[in-house]
């Protein structure tokens, strides 16, 4: 039977499996004795594996049913979880995530996981234990300088035991050799298609940038023979030679335990592995998307449940959108005409289509709004395995991840917020003795958190690490050319931070694989203004930084306060207003040449909007008494002068287009019932 009409279905339940997977994992590892999360745990890998069987990707299957063996044992408490176990776990994880974007991209799923498969296997055997020592070289004098952690360790002798070779390997290139880490790249190229590249030293990375000499090493697993690797890796120009040894059990470490039971188990779970898995759902017997669903869906008890929700292209959700803002517009005419008519059948009619049409209003914008939480959950676990490559202790809190953002929006913000999320921790949040010696606590803290302020999502990241240095960012900036030195004395703290958005700014003295402090924030800037956001940093020295970044709602549809000023209509926010109210004219004070004004016990500012839009017909100074509306971002607050309050209405938040974008403090406009277009006022930019 044809599947390919499932393939959709199947990926995006694989990814909201693997991603309750990666959560709950997450939670074990804070909470190792709680049986009831590997519960979860287990029940999602074994409707993972069903799913995989089903739709024939044999690898994916394969994988999740040796982690099934693994969980099966914790959750009958047979075996403990510790370290090594988590890593084999989320290492699994890492590759079950991998061969799914391979179907995404269209692939065929398949991947070469035998390294985890040994490891998963080491651990039902009991055999793993034997590794447990925190670093160990190879005894053969060539491998001296590869150091393994237990982990690499136990892959290396597990891949021994299970009849795979394992290499050590010494490549040199030439010594007038111009590219490298081309030549390096070919060589790890040729040796990935031939099987598993366990350790490198240098460090891939580092091979990458061209920082070693002539030479590198590796631990390397294959079924091919020493001499056809020989001859594929000399088959590179410019190498130079290859050392190739064949590495056994004696050269990793002495074995302390017989072998006789581990051998007979693993034969064993081999042979369980070697039959077919029993697909969890029979092909012949699915008819419908719905039985799919019903078949990979469980539910809070584990029994399978059929879905409630449905995938609509997000093209649909566009199309009627716009169909209810101009069924919107209609509506607001509709209501002017009532109010003139004064008939009360037409009265009555206009204000029941008004409570069904707000009712759908509320239907259709929801439709379109995501938590951003759906980008926040994938994050905890990215942090995890950050801190724990640099060895830092670092506690991520997420809050406001209820905050809803249009889809379009969601989508594109993920990579930003990665790329500021790795340099936080690697370049902010200190290392545990440097933590420790400037009095801190050995474990950093990094705030995410997100909230709405106006027709604004706001989302921050802030951490307690080392800060910002005002006089090393302006070094930098000299250096590179970005300001004189007369400017820099004139730079705000602000102003001088914001100078790390600029292109290839970087004030890392090394550079790393991870994120370095100015590296690529021009690129986090420059997509962030696609969105029409934009993006600031603040930081006290020593203390941490908090990166701001704001986002608009995109179309969307918002109550708001209608103003006139002179002959022209703007529309505020409601969201933004905290008041509004009259003042007299002798109410106005001027301090240091900027118009202030007494507002409950505290002096605000008083902004002229005539004055900053350059109304025409409005001439403020013959007012006696003046409206004001009193709005607000966070804790500040500004007063606006307008000339008439017309009242509060529904509209339709439209963009204006890209050659009237970046307009001072216009987040839009929108279509009123007579027709006449009125400006959207953004509050946000007015504070400062």
């Amino acid at each position: 039977m044809e599947l390919s009409q499932y393939l959709s279905m199947f990926i995006d339940e694989s990814k909201e499996h693997l991603q309750s997977l990666n959560e709950n994992l997450l939670n074990l590892e804070s909470n190792p004795q709680d049986i009831s999360i590997v519960h979860n745990i287990f029940r999602s890998a074994h409707t993972l594996k069903g799913m995989s069987a089903t739709m024939g990707f044999e690898d994916i299957a394969a994988l999740t049913h040796e982690m099934e063996n693994v969980l099966d044992l914790v959750r009958n408490s047979k075996i403990d979880m510790n370290p090594f176990i988590f890593d084999c776990i989320f290492k699994s994880l890492d590759s079950l995530e991998s061969m799914v974007e391979d179907i995404i991209q269209g692939g065929t799923g398949k991947a070469d996981v035998s390294p985890i498969v040994v490891a998963l296997r080491s651990i039902v055997t009991g055999d793993y234990k034997t590794a447990q020592a925190p670093a160990v070289t190879a005894a053969k004098e060539p491998a001296k300088g590869i150091e393994v952690d237990e982990f690499q360790l136990s892959i290396l002798q597990q891949s021994i035991d299970s009849g795979f070779l394992v290499f050590y390997i010494e490549v040199s290139v030439n010594e007038n050799c111009v590219l490298k880490a081309a030549r390096a790249y070919m060589v790890f190229d040729a040796l990935e298609g031939m099987g598993e590249i366990v350790k490198a030293t240098p460090s891939v990375q580092e091979i990458e940038q061209e920082k070693f000499d002539r030479s590198f090493s590796l631990y390397f697993i294959s079924k091919v023979d020493q001499a056809t690797l020989e001859k594929e890796i000399l088959n590179v120009s410019e190498i130079q030679s290859a050392v190739i040894i064949t590495v056994d059990s004696e050269s990793l470490a002495e074995l302390s335990r017989p072998r006789t039971e581990v051998e007979a188990a693993r034969q064993e779970i081999a042979a369980a592995v070697a039959e077919a898995i029993a697909p969890a759902v029979s092909v012949e017997n699915i008819h419908n998307a719905e039985a799919v669903t019903a078949a990979v869906k469980p539910a809070a008890g584990g029994a399978p449940v059929a879905s409630r929700t449905i995938r609509v292209d997000i093209e649909r959700l566009d199309a009627l959108m716009n169909l209810f803002s101009e069924l919107l517009i209609d509506r607001v005419r509709l209501e002017q005409l009532a109010s003139e008519v004064k008939r009360n059948d037409l009265t009555e009619t206009v204000e029941h289509m008004s409570r069904v049409s707000s009712d759908l209003q509320n239907i259709v914008l929801k439709l379109r709004m995501v938590p951003v939480d759906s980008v926040f959950n994938r994050f905890p676990r990215m942090i995890r395995d950050l801190a724990k490559s640099l060895d830092k202790k670092v506690d991520l809190v997420i809050t406001g991840a209820e905050t809803e953002l249009d889809r379009t929006v969601i989508d594109e913000i993920g990579d930003p917020l990665v790329h500021l999320l790795r340099n936080a921790v690697d370049h902010g949040i200190e290392s545990i003795s440097d933590r420790l010696a400037a009095g801190k606590s050995e474990q950093g803290t990094i705030q995410l958190r997100a909230f709405h302020s106006g027709n604004h999502v706001f989302i921050e990241i802030e951490e307690d690490g080392r800060g910002i240095y005002r006089e090393k960012v302006l070094k930098t900036a000299l250096k590179n050319g970005l300001v004189t030195a007369e400017q820099a004395a004139k730079l705000s703290d602000l102003e001088v931070y914001n100078l790390l958005f600029a292109s290839g700014f970087s004030t890392a003295e090394k550079i790393s694989d991870i994120s370095g402090r100015g590296v690529g924030l021009d690129v986090v800037k420059t997509k962030i203004q696609m969105l029409g956001g934009h993006v600031q940093v603040d930081s006290k020295p020593g203390f941490g930084s908090k990166f701001s970044v704001q986002l608009p709602l995109t179309l969307s549809i918002i109550s708001a306060m209608l103003v006139r000023l002179g002959s022209e209509k703007y529309a505020i926010p409601l969201s933004s207003i905290v008041e509004t109210s009259a003042i007299q004219k002798n109410q106005i004070r001027n301090i240091h040449g900027n118009k202030m004004v007494e507002y409950r016990n505290n002096v605000i500012p008083l902004v002229s909007l005539s004055t900053l839009f350059n109304v025409p017909d409005f001439n403020e100074d013959l007012e006696e008494e003046t409206e004001i509306v009193v709005v607000r971002k966070g804790d500040k607050q500004v007063a606006l002068m307008v000339d008439e309050f017309i009242g509060q209405q529904e509209i339709v938040l439209k963009t204006l287009g890209k050659y009237l974008s970046g307009l001072f403090a216009i987040s839009g406009a929108t279509i009123l019932g007579d027709g006449q277009v009125a400006l959207i006022i953004d509050p946000n930019a007015l504070i400062k």
